[in-house]
């Protein structure tokens, strides 16, 4: 079969682009041809995969978003693909990946009236609109129960036109770098000492991720237990006002911004805690890969994933309905407690054993080559 995948931006160290080259490498596997369209790249080419780049113009993202998905049009007259997938919301796709969290729900929970008047707001509307309306005949496959509600709440989208993509993190590389002596290496390399406290958060876009809630809960910390600890923070981001923040509040030693790893099964290994404080998350694939390496997690409740903590008992979700700074300290202050972590920490093992939650790429790959067939047989 023959793909066409398209995606606004692709790099390395983002959660969308991780899980888009995992299921291109999948799909490529299976014998599939697939080119792949998107304004830019980085990082290194994959064997296999054709990657057509598009120069979309625009000042603006949503006007960048606007010229691609014109050119998309122009570069497929005439092409010969099965099926058209979008790993970000556009009209006239086959398949749309939902990785996203619905916009329209997110602007009528945190925005006002005024913010629907502007071209941003007019354009991705009608691009997710395009993909979810109930007479779209986009298929959607959905990572999280949650946003799939979300989703249906706002479009009254048909169940029949979603396919569920379970959790697709590496579980063989996690448990690999498990271990006392991994975790005695890492924190070596940092400069920790096995009585001082590692936590750890994962992703890029530090406001979404809550990397200013996770440094006030750090400053909030007794004092005996605030002197001990350590954030650190894997990802991509505009680092300088977080350090100042972390600065004014005394902490400025204490948070540690790493970059893009591709080591981070190694700082699962060292890690005492994961902290997801996202303000709006579909998934949240950090929490599933800190299940499968035994750290407890705190969450909120709108990361996708929080389900799985709850259901492995494996850490504490926060309510993001509101969300309280002072109920996120307080629960941070908590998971110190050294017999709660040691039974979150069996917990999310026993539970990430019994789950599929590496399943993802084959799972999606089966789905397209389906979904491919029915297309043909109209």
């Amino acid at each position: 079969m023959k793909f066409a995948f398209c995606l606004f931006n692709y790099f390395p160290f983002g959660g969308l682009e991780r899980d888009f080259l995992a299921i291109s490498r999948q799909c490529l596997a299976r014998g599939h041809d697939l080119d792949v369209y998107t304004m830019s790249w980085q990082g290194e080419q994959v064997p296999g995969l054709t990657v057509h780049g598009l120069s979309a113009t625009g000042l603006t993202n949503h006007g960048r978003a606007a010229s691609f998905h014109r050119q998309l049009q122009a570069a497929l007259v005439g092409s010969d693909h099965d099926l058209l997938v979008g790993f970000n919301k556009m009209p006239d796709l086959d398949v749309y990946y939902a990785a996203d969290v619905c916009y329209e729900a997110r602007i009528s929970r945190q925005r006002g009236f005024l913010t629907r008047l502007t071209p941003r707001y007019r354009r991705l509307a009608a691009f997710e609109k395009a993909v979810f309306a109930a007479d779209s005949s986009t298929a959607i496959i959905y990572l999280a129960g949650q946003e799939k509600r979300n989703y249906q709440a706002v479009y009254h989208t048909p169940e029949a036109r979603f396919y569920y993509g379970p959790p697709g993190v590496d579980v063989a590389a996690i448990r690999n770098r498990m271990g006392p002596e991994n975790r005695r290496r890492l924190r070596q390399q940092l400069g920790l000492q096995e009585m001082e406290t590692m936590l750890l958060m994962i992703g890029s876009n530090f406001h979404t991720k809550g990397v200013e809630r996770s440094i006030r809960a750090l400053a909030a910390l007794p004092t005996d237990l605030r002197r001990h600890s350590f954030l650190y923070i894997i990802g991509r981001g505009k680092e300088k006002w977080y350090l100042k923040l972390a600065g004014r509040l005394g902490v400025g030693n204490q948070v540690r911004f790493l970059g893009g790893r591709d080591d981070v099964p190694s700082f699962l290994a060292a890690a005492d805690l994961l902290l997801q404080p996202s303000l709006t998350e579909n998934t949240g694939n950090a929490i599933v890969e800190a299940l499968v390496a035994g750290v407890p997690v705190l969450a909120t409740a709108t990361c996708g994933y929080s389900e799985h903590v709850l259901a492995a008992e494996s850490g504490l979700v926060l309510d993001s309905a509101p969300f309280a700074q002072d109920e996120m300290n307080r629960a941070l202050a908590r998971m110190y407690d050294p017999e709660k972590r040691r039974l979150w920490h069996d917990n999310a093992v026993r539970y990430s054993t019994r789950q599929d939650l590496g399943n993802r790429p084959q799972v999606v790959a089966e789905i397209l080559e389906r979904l491919a067939v029915g297309k043909k047989k109209g």
